[in-house]
């Protein structure tokens, strides 16, 4: 009896001792996977600041307006003014909407009662 528990002792330390081999290294794997993400996500951020100042160059107002008047015969593109801007008074605001009419009033015609 004392060898069967011996036995069984070894052979869940055997159990645990795999089993902690294995966790160990699935640990490793996916902290090497962290480390390649963070990595990749500094590649992206550092992209994307290239990105925006390629944007903020290609966007500058006196390169966008010799390409504007280079290419006015086929794009007929304006330089935007107040003119171009409607002032309040000219804008159609919609009313409060009211909602469909739950009680009908009848109204007598006036003709006909006098």
């Amino acid at each position: 009896m004392r060898n069967l528990a011996l036995a069984v002792l070894v052979m869940s330390v055997m159990a645990l001792a795999l089993w902690a081999y294995t966790e160990n290294y699935a640990t490793k794997v996916t902290l090497d996977k962290v480390t390649q993400l963070n990595e990749d996500i500094v590649i992206a951020q550092s992209r994307v600041r290239v990105l925006k100042a390629e944007w903020a160059y290609l966007n500058r107002p006196e390169r966008l307006m010799k390409l504007a008047n280079a290419n006015f015969d086929d794009l007929r593109l304006l330089q935007i003014t107040s003119d171009h801007f409607a002032r309040i008074e000219q804008i159609p605001f919609p009313g409060p909407d009211l909602g469909p009419i739950a009680e009908p009033i009848e109204v007598m015609n006036r003709e006909n009662s006098q």
